[in-house]
């Protein structure tokens, strides 16, 4: 009698422990296959600040990681030759506008004697005409001084958009040419670059979602490819890829990434399957005989639906069926 009452008991107790254990049986799943690569933080757009006219530096305003507005002054060219010019044309009209004082009196003279008969109307058509002829050569000196004037406020070099200064290439008293670069500014918020092996180029698709690896500072964190470049160059493909928050204060700074490149078949099996004691890793799978451990080697983790799943690399196969809520 007392033994028929263990018996219950026992029964009883480990009921539970058979009612709550849930059997899954295995069947390969697609998985998808990553490449680790570095991408590079870069700027979308790499525009040089150029100098307008030939001079010398006197005035560097910027140096490199500085921010600077769309329009704001970085540096100035001066060219002593155009100070040289505009005081020879200041001269130049001073002597003209004496010469119209004289012909404008000497016009004046003359259609006073006109009236008396004195000047033929051929003398007083020459007055005036000399007249015209020195306003318009004063008025030539004034235009040509005024682009004299546009060329020396042209010395200032100007930002070509807002963004961080990259590099600046000159130092004060630097003689540059028209056209020559004084600083490079990057703007256009940032973006990673990556250089992905050839191989690869064909899994790679226009929108893939991109995963930032670990030591990125961001790990948990996705992109997504934006941009394949067609042009192969040194057995690799550029691409571009857009993450949220990305960091700009360095551009240039290397970040481990994850690209996906391809799927395979795998045996996967829920995170809570796998039990490890002693060193190694067991799975619960049930058989003819009953609930059996089977040594497994584990793979890497897979989130599927918000749940982590770990890759079986061997220890079990398609069919077998693993108890995956068990006491």
């Amino acid at each position: 009698m007392t033994r028929a009452k263990l018996l219950v008991l026992l029964l009883l107790v480990a009921a539970p422990g058979v009612a709550s254990a849930e059997v899954l049986t295995l069947a390969p799943q697609e998985i998808t296959e990553w490449k680790a690569v570095y991408g590079e933080v870069e700027t979308r757009d790499r525009v040089p600040a150029r100098a307008r006219i030939g001079g010398t530096v006197v005035s560097l305003e910027v140096t490199e990681g500085d921010r600077v507005s769309a329009g704001q002054t970085l540096a100035r060219v001066e060219d002593d030759k155009l100070t040289f010019q505009m005081r020879a044309l200041d001269a130049q009209m001073r002597a003209l506008e004496t010469q119209l004082e004289t012909a404008r009196n000497d016009l004046e003279r003359g259609e006073a004697l006109r009236e008396r008969g004195v000047v033929t109307a051929q003398r007083l058509d020459q007055l005036r005409a000399n007249v015209d002829v020195l306003g318009n050569q004063i008025e030539s000196a004034r235009a040509e001084r005024r682009v004299i004037e546009q060329q020396v406020e042209e010395g200032a070099v100007l930002s070509p958009e807002e963004g961080v200064v990259l590099s600046v290439p000159v130092s004060r008293g630097s003689v540059v040419t028209p056209g020559e670069a004084l600083a490079e500014i990057g703007g256009g918020g940032v973006f990673l670059r990556l250089a992905v092996p050839e191989r690869h180029a064909a899994d790679l698709v226009e929108g893939d979602v991109i995963a930032l690896g670990a030591g990125s500072g961001m790990e948990g964190q996705t992109g997504r490819l934006a941009k394949l470049y067609p042009q192969i160059e040194g057995g690799r493909v550029i691409a571009d890829v857009e993450v949220a928050g990305l960091d700009n204060r360095f551009v240039g700074r290397r970040v481990p990434v994850r690209l996906p490149v391809g799927t395979r078949p795998a045996i996967l099996v829920p995170q809570g399957a796998v039990v490890r004691e002693a060193g190694l890793d067991f799975v619960t799978v049930e058989t003819a005989e009953g609930p059996r451990r089977r040594t497994v080697v584990p793979g890497r983790e897979v989130m599927r639906e918000g749940a982590p799943w770990r890759v079986i690399l061997s220890g079990l196969a398609a069919g077998d069926k693993v108890v995956t809520d068990h006491e």
